[in-house]
């Protein structure tokens, strides 16, 4: 019986560290999508990143489905996974439900997030505007934890996960891609953290609207230059 609990235990181990693994795997796969490091339309060979991972291929291979599964990556006839090309079409469909979700969402969180959460990201803020600097790896944290915050603040699991889901699809176009809009993305995300701080539902729910619009309109000013 202890011998069958120690090999019990032993595979529920594995199976954690697999597990951890393959969340790591996710995380640098994500992250150099969004850094572009992974363009659109870059064939993806399991083998190949696992050795760029220095982790085994089961772990990869996860990773690869879970993205996969999020419409990041796609399957092409014959089975190849290349990074997907999201058309103008789609990304403005896209940033069009956004619109309307984060919307509700940021209504929903409003009188719910501590103030000394929103003082907190309010200064992260204002401190990489001051940097200046669209390439700073603080930039996209900041923008995740933002968006996070307040979908996870909406109450509502569906929506939030809805939420993340849709912005993992426009990720890419982060401020290394759209350095003309580092000022202005800042400025917006302030003047929805400073509705939720005076907790101004409707406020917010016009900021973060705004906010979109633009990202939007950028994508498209960007696309258009291609």
């Amino acid at each position: 019986m202890k011998t069958l609990d120690a090999a019990s235990y032993t595979t529920a181990l594995n199976a954690r560290r697999e597990q951890s693994l393959g969340q790591m795997a996710y995380d640098r796969l994500l992250d150099m999508l969004v850094r572009r490091d992974l363009p659109a339309g870059t064939v993806l060979h399991e083998r190949r990143l696992a050795e760029m991972l220095d982790i085994s291929r089961t772990p990869t291979r996860e990773a690869m489905s879970r993205l996969e599964t999020e419409g990041l990556i796609e399957r092409q006839p014959g089975g190849m996974l290349v990074v997907k090309e999201f058309s103008l079409r789609e990304l403005v469909e896209i940033l069009h439900v956004r619109r309307l979700l984060e919307r509700e969402s940021v209504m929903l969180a409003t009188g719910r997030i501590a103030d000394a959460v929103l003082a907190d990201l309010q200064r992260q803020m204002e401190a990489l505007l001051a940097a200046g600097d669209p390439d700073a790896p603080g930039n996209w944290e900041v923008d995740r934890r933002f968006h996070d915050l307040i979908a996870d603040h909406s109450h509502n699991a569906i929506l939030a996960k809805t939420i993340k889901d849709l912005r993992l699809k426009t990720q890419m176009f982060n401020l290394s891609r759209m350095p003309e809009r580092f000022e202005a993305v800042h400025r917006e995300h302030l003047a929805v953290v400073a509705a939720l701080r005076a907790k101004d539902a409707a406020a917010a729910a016009d900021a973060i609207a705004a906010h979109l619009e633009n990202f939007k309109q950028g994508i498209i000013r960007r696309l258009s230059e291609v």
